[in-house]
């Protein structure tokens, strides 16, 4: 596993180089291990492998441009990867999407040309009467902040917005490799947030799936309402546990640092079941708490809520702004803007995009249906 994420490069943007000047590869890898042990190594070499793989191809698409990496971009790349892997896969776009009611979502799409996208892969792995185990992940392929314009300094950054969304892409191909005994579904959200004459205006009310109105009073706090539009989808689908994962909040960056993303959720079995998984794994989580207290931040004049509860406790608002879309069914938020992307400080790392939480995600899964 550690190989294969250290022999990767991101060049497919570059020049080719002279002859002879070309980077070494690793061919090939031979491990020497004792007797008798074949058996149940021939299992965690394919299992290594395919967590490697998907954090890999996670990380190629973190680091496409946002002139490249488009919604469109990204869901062409999920159904590549998904009929090479064997998984359904379906993709609405803005007709569809307004079809369903998905406004939260499309709100954040109307300052930009590029057309939302909402992806939906499944991996049946398990009995047909199984509850699926559902990942979502933020695909926001470039944030300028809309009408809320970021600064820009370190803008082009915001590339990395949508590596949630890539991390859940890396991990559903990670799991059809494994051959996972389980029912996973991964969902994905894509749009721009750019500013226009027609983006949402800070002040604006507008509707979600789940049938809450939402005032925007920061519409650089974008990610939090495409992902109540597809967490309100999710619970459709009557699964055994959602996590959702998303580059969320700067906040945080201020509460962790970058050794960490945080971890919140509704169930305290599957809040443990993350943070093992992320200790495994090697993409450590530390939980934040959700105390009600907390929502009363979020209460809006003139709509059911609003997208954000001011500068105090920010990383956990923004998780109690998507509690409210969740329901009844266990549920836990990965705050990955820390960790997925960055100097890459560790020997199989490399600076730039650095595929948190693909691993974690696939441990949690693999674990979760042994």
């Amino acid at each position: 596993e550690g190989a294969v994420l250290a022999a990767w490069r991101f060049e497919e943007l570059k020049a080719p180089a002279e002859p002879g000047k070309e980077k070494p590869r690793v061919q090939a890898l031979e491990l020497i291990v004792p007797g008798g042990t074949r058996g149940q190594l021939n299992r965690e070499v394919r299992d290594g492998l395919a967590a490697a793989r998907g954090a890999n191809l996670a990380r190629t698409l973190q680091s496409r441009p946002g002139n490249v990496a488009t919604p469109t971009h990204l869901a062409e790349q999920a159904r590549e990867m998904a009929e090479a892997a064997g998984l359904e896969i379906e993709i609405f776009d803005r007709a569809a999407l307004e079809e369903l009611g998905m406004h939260a979502l499309l709100s954040v799409s109307r300052g930009s040309v590029e057309e939302p996208r909402l992806i939906v892969m499944r991996h049946n792995g398990g009995r047909a009467a199984d509850p699926p185990l559902i990942l979502v992940g933020k695909g926001l392929t470039f944030d300028a902040g809309g009408i809320s314009i970021k600064p820009a300094a370190g803008m082009e950054d915001m590339k990395y917005d949508m590596s949630g969304g890539a991390a859940v892409i890396g991990a559903m191909q990670a799991i059809a490799e494994a051959k996972v005994r389980a029912n996973v579904i991964g969902i994905v959200p894509s749009s721009e947030n750019l500013p226009s004459g027609s983006a949402t205006k800070p002040g604006d009310v507008i509707g979600s799936y789940g049938g809450k109105s939402i005032e925007v009073i920061n519409t650089d706090a974008e990610g939090r309402l495409i992902l109540a539009d597809a967490l309100a989808y999710a619970v459709e689908q009557e699964p055994a546990a959602i996590v959702d994962c998303a580059t969320l909040t700067g906040a945080v960056v201020i509460a962790l640092g970058h050794q960490a993303a945080a971890v919140l959720g509704s169930d305290d079995r599957l809040v443990s079941e993350l943070e093992k998984a992320g200790a495994r794994s090697g993409e450590r989580v530390w939980r934040l708490p959700l105390y009600p207290e907390y929502r009363k931040q979020l209460d809006s004049d003139v709509a059911d809520l609003k997208n954000v509860g001011g500068r105090p406790a920010g990383t956990i608002t923004a998780a109690m702004f998507l509690k409210e879309f969740v329901g009844d069914v266990p549920w836990a938020h990965l705050d990955i803007a820390g960790t997925a992307y960055g100097d890459g400080a560790l020997p199989y790392q490399r600076k730039g995009a650095l595929g948190v939480p693909t691993r974690l995600l696939f441990e949690w899964v693999r674990t979760r249906a042994a």
